[in-house]
Formats: structure tokens, sequence, C-alpha cells
């Protein structure tokens, strides 16, 4: 495919937008062709005003019709074939192997929002039936269910260029929801942002949707964000990135007139606890998961175990001296771009140049030109971990750090100061959780998904996960941006009372020939009323 570098609405070329932008590869150091013009404000306007057009008809389109449309942008991604995968992995530096993983991953969430949306139990209908005789009034009938809200601005992410990004997670639940699109591309992957827009806009000619049903916006200036969030016609935002950017669209979000949620995940450094029990039983094993885990990606996942917590004893001290030996070992490896490395470097500077910090660095030099970073592992003890902030930030890439507690104490008041993270993860044994239920309890307040003998990286995509957490991890706990239930984000409940049942959506009607589940009068049940 011939990448043009424009912005697209569905299937129209958006022309317009004087500046432009390459993207980078950053294993030759080189930019790509083609350039990519800027969006600008009326770009902006124009892609909101059309998928306001598109919701009126998409909105109201039955769920078998949605699913066909998901499952048929599945299909369009599959045929970009090898094409796809070879210009993400050349403006990433990501070994084609993990994208072809990623695809299939993004094509899956896809396929599981259309099974959701063509079984239609999602809705979550309830009907409280009439009861006209009831003293001392009268009982009305009220019937409710979730119904879409309307145009969703969702920003992809840096670091993946597929499966968070122009048809993921975010995309995908907030189309199979009823609502139209308006995408944001990442600016270091966008003519894999362009090719994966071009599927979708095949997608919509093909299902008879549209063109307003999506649209793609290039760019690399914060404001086209600002603008994105500030129109009157989004309603709500799905954002994958760094605290600062998450942080920025929220509160341009609380500023306007009517203000909108900002689904934003911004960063985790996913807390792992090493118990006693555990590490005498498999102190090794657990250095080597955890070193896996944390250079895997070069450790530029959000789930990425950023900090270690144990009771110091002769266990604990041969697991620090496997990781460090791991990690002294092992090679460097090319990062998504300059700036990611570029940060990546200035967090672990500031790491090691702290007072009570040891440095545990990998032997081998990385090569800058090739965007390289070097795995590294600190190790310091609770009272210096605590009384330095800086030691509690993420730092995106292929670090960790350790910390040696005296006493249970220290386990639980580390615990305690923590913020909101995505996950934790416990190694331990029976007897270990047992005596240690007061720290179990301060995690489950912390996180969204407490993982027992496991490491964070690795997020399943299905019904029961939850990918997300406590304020900074996220800016709301309640929701996920991965499973089924990423949908509730994108939907509101309406509650329609006394309507005459032919002007009642389909699933709150008396019939119910989908068979969905409905709650009605207090029980759930797939009959009719």
């Amino acid at each position: 495919m011939e990448l043009h570098g424009k912005n697209i609405f569905g299937t129209e070329i958006a022309e317009g937008g004087a500046n432009a932008f390459r993207a980078f590869d950053p294993r030759s150091g080189k930019k790509l062709d083609p350039p990519f013009a800027e969006a600008t404000e009326k770009m902006v306007d124009q892609a909101l005003r059309r998928a306001e057009e598109a919701f009126q008809d998409y909105s109201c389109r039955p769920g078998e019709e949605k699913a066909e449309f998901l499952d048929s942008i599945a299909g369009e991604i599959l045929r970009l074939d090898d094409a796809l995968i070879q210009r993400a992995s050349a403006e990433t530096g990501l070994p084609e192997e993990r994208l072809r993983g990623e695809r299939a991953r993004t094509v899956a969430q896809i396929q599981m929002f259309a099974s959701l949306i063509r079984e239609g139990s999602w809705v979550e209908a309830s009907i409280d039936r009439a009861l006209p005789d009831r003293k001392p009034i009268p009982k009305p009938d009220i019937r409710r269910m979730l119904r879409p809200i309307g145009p969703v601005a969702v920003f992809g992410a840096g670091n993946f260029p597929l499966a968070f990004s122009v048809a993921g997670g975010d995309t995908a639940s907030a189309l199979a929801a009823g609502n139209p699109v308006v995408f944001k591309a990442h600016p270091g992957h966008p003519g894999t942002s362009e090719m994966v827009a071009r599927a979708i806009g095949r997608a919509i000619v093909k299902n008879g949707m549209r063109d307003g049903l999506f649209s793609l916006l290039q760019g690399t200036s914060h404001q086209l964000g600002q603008w994105l969030v500030a129109h009157p016609l989004t309603r709500a935002v799905g954002f994958t990135g760094s605290f600062k950017g998450g942080r920025s669209l929220f509160d341009a979000a609380s500023r306007r007139p009517e203000p909108i949620p900002v689904y934003a995940e911004m960063g985790s450094i996913n807390p792992v606890f090493v118990l006693p029990g555990a590490l005498r039983e498999r102190s090794e094993a657990i250095a080597e998961g955890l070193k896996q885990s944390v250079t895997l990606g070069v450790g530029q996942f959000c789930t990425c175990p950023g900090l270690v917590v144990g009771l110091r004893d002769a266990a604990m001290d041969r697991m620090i001296e496997r990781v460090a030996d791991l990690m002294r070992r092992t090679p460097p490896a090319t990062m998504l771009h300059p700036i990611i490395l570029e940060g990546y470097q200035d967090g672990i500077r500031k790491v090691r140049n702290t007072a009570g910090v040891e440095a545990h660095l990998s032997e081998n030099d990385p090569d800058e030109s090739r965007t390289e970073a070097c795995a590294a592992l600190f190790v310091t003890d609770a009272q210096t971990f605590l009384k330095n902030a800086a030691l509690h930030s993420e730092v995106f890439g292929p670090s960790t750090i350790v910390v040696r507690c005296v006493e249970k104490g220290e386990l639980e008041k580390i615990a305690g100061t923590l913020e909101g993270h995505l996950t934790a993860a416990i190694h331990g044994t029976s007897d270990d959780l047992a005596e240690n239920a007061k720290l179990v309890a301060l995690l489950e307040r912390k996180v969204g998904r407490l993982i027992f003998n496991g490491f964070p990286t690795g997020v399943e995509v299905c019904p029961s996960m939850h990918h997300g957490g406590p304020y900074p991890a996220t800016t709301d706990a309640k929701y996920t941006s991965v499973g089924t239930a990423a949908i509730k984000r994108f939907v509101r409940p309406i509650c329609y009372q006394s309507f005459p049942q032919e002007f009642l959506p389909a699933e709150l009607q008396n019939d119910n020939p989908k068979k969905i589940w409905r709650l009605i009068d207090g029980e759930w049940t797939k009959s009719d009323c």
C-alpha cells in the first residue's frame, strides 16, 4: 500500500494542513517517507461534525449490523498482511514476531466486541412493570438500559502501534457501544495508523456506514489534542500514555462549559512483593521471572514491574544477586523513539544519583544511534525509599528498584504510602498470605489487579480482566480499557417511564426475540414480559 500522508474522514482524504512531519526508524536513525500532514483546528471541527451526523444513523442500528461492521474491520486488518507488520516495525523498532502477536490480539479484541453486541445482553436491560392498583400510589412502568453517548475522541499509545492504536481496544469498544470515533494518531507510527484507518474505511463502505463514523487525524502538537477535547461535540475521551499527557486532557475536559469524562491510563510502577516463604522455595525462579518481566519489550509496557519489595534475609540476597547478574548480561535493545530513550536515561540517572541506592547496569554499551537502552537494577532499603519521592516515579524502560525491608512493618508502610497503580503482585505461600493479611488488604486499595505468584506483564483480554487502577494510574478506577467491560466507558443509562411499547428500544419491549438476559421485576430471565 502506498501511503498518502493525509488525514482521513472515513473513506475521504482530507486536503490541507500546511505543516508536515515524518515517522522515524529508531534502529537506523533515519526519517521515513512520506511526510504526514498536521491536522488543523478546522479539520477537528469537520471530523466531529461528521461524527455527530453519523451518530444519528449508527447508534440506532441493531447490534447485528454493528457486529458485522466490527468483523469487517478485523478482516480488513488481516488483509493488510505483512505490509502492515513491516511498516509498524520500521516505525517503532519492535520485532515483527511481536507485532504479529499484537495484530492477532487486536483482531481478537475487535471480534470479542462483535460477539458481545451480537448476543446483546451487555445493554443491562431492566424492566419494572407497572402496578396500577398499588396503594397508596400506583407504580409506573419503568425500563432502563445502556445507550451510546456520541462522538468519542481516542488517542493512540506509542508502545502498542496496533492493540492500543487506531483499531485498538478504545476504538473497538466505542464503536461496539454505538459511537463514532475521531482518532488522534500517535506521531510515532503515522504510517501504521494510516494503513489501519484505511482498512476501517473499507469496512465502512462494505457495510454501508457513513464516512463520519471514523476519522483519523495526524499531528505532533499538543494543541491538536486540546482542540479535540474542547470541541462541544466530543462526548468522551479514551487515552493511554504519560501522566502529563493524560492529566492535560483531563484538565481540559474539566474546563469545558460542559465537562466530559476522560478515561486516561497514565502510568504505573506495578509493585511486586516477595514474601519469605516464596523466596525460600524458589528465589532463583522469581529472579528469572522478574528479569523477563522487566526487560520484556525493552520495559516499554504499562505493566512493567518497577518496584520489588521484600524482607532482607539470605534468600532475598540470593534473589537480588541473581537478578543483578541477569541484568548485567542483558544486551541493550532499541526503544521506540529517541525521546523515550532520553526520558529513560534521565530517569535512571536520577535513581542512580540518589544516596543510598546501589546500581547494577548492563555490562554491554548501548548504541545510541540505534536508540538502544541498557537494563538496570537498583537496590536500596526501606528508609531510603520512603524518604525519596523520586524513587516512587515510573521510569519507562527496562529497570526496577528492589527495596530490602528489615521487618514486616516496613513492608506494610511501603504498601500504605504507594499511589494508585494498575497492578500489584504478591509472591508467597498460603502461610505467607495468612501472615500478611494486612499487606493484602492495603494493596487491594492501591491497584486494579492483584496477582498471586506471577508478574504483571501480559494482560489477558477477557471479560474478567480489569486494566485500570486508582489515580494516578488512571483517572477513574471503576473502568477498564481491556476486556468487554471497557464498553461501559462509552455508554450511559437511560430510563423510560410509561412509554408506549412501539416507541421503546427493542431490548426493552415486552417481546424478547433475541432472548437476551433482562432483569424483570427483580429477577434475571430471558423470557418475554
